[in-house]
């Protein structure tokens, strides 16, 4: 299958056609340093200077927003990191579609919308029938990180991922090691604005949360039956 990605590196910004997988991986960035993963960059701050200073890993960075897929693209090469490579794109779609499973030692989810209206929820990056896709993403014994301002929605991320089958999910009393991750992590840290973060380590290859299960069970019998009526699971 033919898929066109819009791609940044340190060569500048393309649209690739081709494989994907870890084929796609290795001619972004060729080389064979492990792989941290980050969704919704942003402006970069996090993964670009991660990117700085481990030169001995490989980072991807995946982020819907064209304005600041440039903004970081522009930094990215400036700072000449060849072992980094931003994709734009909707990210659950990436992870489905495009990228390879199990590639990444570290994934990085700082601050994603929480679609706080409840129409728009199904939207949201982390839900039971979705989180398998993200999670999907790390290798055995991978970590994910994770924080947030809307508590309500950092409590119901920690009640899905501490669902999810092989995952031990613990939050963090405090900041991180290296200080503040994001432009708003910083501003909120500032503000005195309290932040959950988390962090999980996934023993194995993950399954499926077992009410995501029941959502893929309901939208094959719709499928099934050759409609979808109101009641259907959104994706």
């Amino acid at each position: 299958m033919t898929i066109p990605v819009e791609v940044a590196t340190v060569a500048g910004c393309a649209r690739l056609e081709g494989a994907g997988g870890a084929a796609l991986l290795d001619r972004l960035v060729p080389g064979g340093g492990p792989w941290e993963l980050e969704i919704g960059f942003g402006k970069g701050r996090f993964l670009l200077a991660r990117a700085a200073e481990r030169r001995d890993l490989r980072f991807l960075g995946l982020e819907v927003a064209g304005e600041y897929f440039r903004l970081a693209a522009r930094r990215l090469a400036r700072r000449g990191l060849a072992n980094a490579a931003l994709v734009r794109g909707e990210a659950l779609y990436l992870l489905a579609a495009v990228l390879p499973r199990a590639f990444a030692r570290e994934l990085h989810v700082y601050f994603p919308d929480p679609w706080p209206k409840s129409r728009h929820q199904r939207r949201r990056l982390f839900s039971p029938a979705s989180v398998d896709l993200v999670l999907g993403a790390l290798e055995p014994g991978g970590r994910l990180c994770f924080a947030t301002d809307h508590l309500d929605y950092g409590a119901e991320v920690e009640a899905i991922l501490a669902g999810c089958p092989g995952l031990t999910v613990a939050r963090r009393s405090g900041g991180w090691e290296d200080g503040p991750r994001t432009n708003y992590e910083a501003k909120y840290v500032e503000e005195g604005r309290p932040i959950l973060r988390l962090e999980a380590v996934l023993a194995g290859a993950p399954g499926l949360h077992p009410a995501g299960a029941r959502e893929v069970l309901v939208a094959c019998a719709v499928a099934g039956t050759g409609g979808a009526g109101d009641d259907a699971p959104g994706w």
